[in-house]
């Protein structure tokens, strides 16, 4: 017969980080590459600014930036992972996997297959057995979706300590023709590190799709390039988030009154702030990264929520409620413990 290790409880959020390009795009910037202006980008969604990358920074660049800040947050080093998971939509390299790219970079402090820097020698890395390493590519719901596989493989005994990751270069597929996408996308990454846990800290994922919708938000070949049924989506959201988030709280066993934090995906401030409502939350911490951030996707949730968390916006110990939603058409959440300070 196999045998199956016997994991821990569950797992919990003990360090958040995120990285942010310095490059920052106001909504006049936006409005002198296409016909809009500030007023009606901050009407429609929200945004007042957005940050994009030089072209030569790539998404596991902002994942490394990332996932550094979350493990020096939890005081723990590269050695101790043993699992990384990566969501994004944008990565534009295929081998080595982001996650893998950010594994080697965490170890080395350079990415792989580049020069060893001047006057350092060589790591050697032959008896070195490294962490698991896993991308995740469900748009913008794939940081809780993330979230939940590594919390799964360490309540499987799989791993101990993983470190999640949220990047996106939106701004790398966008049209900056296009008036209802470009106002909405950037740049940017968030990370936690999870570590096993007698208590669980980290709620059971729940997730799904919505085959009607499956082609409202797409990013395809040969264009490449991001686009959107924003009506469908709004509609989705004003209609149905509100349901699939209500069971997310169900299956961690708790009640919406006792939800402390809610972090949407940050699509659109007139989607945050009625599914706060809905959910009867509107009076809790609803973080709105998505004014100073923008759109972007799988970052989103981990990039507010860790932005907040080190401005002391957010409380220790208290549950928070992940719900992301967006391409695929996907969505999915759990509930977690904000980390102890």
């Amino acid at each position: 017969m196999l045998t199956l290790p016997a994991g821990p409880a569950g797992s919990r959020i003990i360090g958040l980080g995120h990285h942010q390009p310095a490059r920052v795009m106001t909504n006049d910037d936006v409005a002198e590459l296409v016909e809009t202006n500030d007023e009606w980008i901050r009407s429609r969604t929200g945004i007042v600014t957005r940050h994009v990358a030089d072209d030569d920074v790539g998404v596991a660049d902002m994942a490394t930036a990332a996932a550094r800040h979350a493990l020096a947050d939890a005081g723990v080093t590269h050695e101790d992972v043993d699992l990384v998971v990566v969501a994004t939509a944008t990565a534009m390299d295929r081998s080595p996997n982001t996650a893998g790219r950010v594994a080697y970079a965490l170890r080395t402090g350079f990415p792989p297959g580049a020069s060893t820097p001047e006057g350092e020698e060589a790591p050697d890395l032959r008896d070195v057995v490294g962490p698991g390493v896993i991308d995740v590519n469900t748009a913008c719901s794939g940081f809780a979706y993330a979230l939940g596989l590594a919390d799964q493989a360490i309540r499987a005994g799989s791993a101990r300590t993983a470190v999640v990751v949220g990047a996106e270069k939106l701004t790398a597929v966008t049209d900056w023709t296009d008036r209802s996408t470009c106002i909405l996308t950037a740049d940017g990454a968030g990370a936690a590190v999870l570590r096993a846990a007698d208590e669980p800290g980290v709620g059971p994922v729940v997730w799904g799709s919505e085959p009607e919708i499956t082609p409202a938000v797409l990013i395809e070949a040969p264009q490449d390039k991001f686009a959107q049924d924003g009506r469908a989506v709004f509609k989705w959201a004003i209609m149905r988030a509100a349901d699939r988030a209500r069971r997310v709280v169900d299956a961690a066993g708790l009640r919406l009154d006792e939800i402390e934090v809610l972090v949407a995906h940050q699509a659109n401030l007139r989607i945050i702030e009625p599914l706060a409502k809905s959910l009867g939350v509107e009076d809790r911490v609803v973080v709105t990264d998505i004014t100073e951030s923008g759109n972007t996707s799988a970052a989103s949730i981990p990039l507010g929520l860790s932005k907040w968390w080190h401005a002391g916006r957010i409380p220790q110990g208290v549950p928070a409620l992940l719900f992301g939603f967006g391409g695929g058409f996907t969505w999915a959440g759990e509930v977690v413990m904000t980390p102890e300070r």
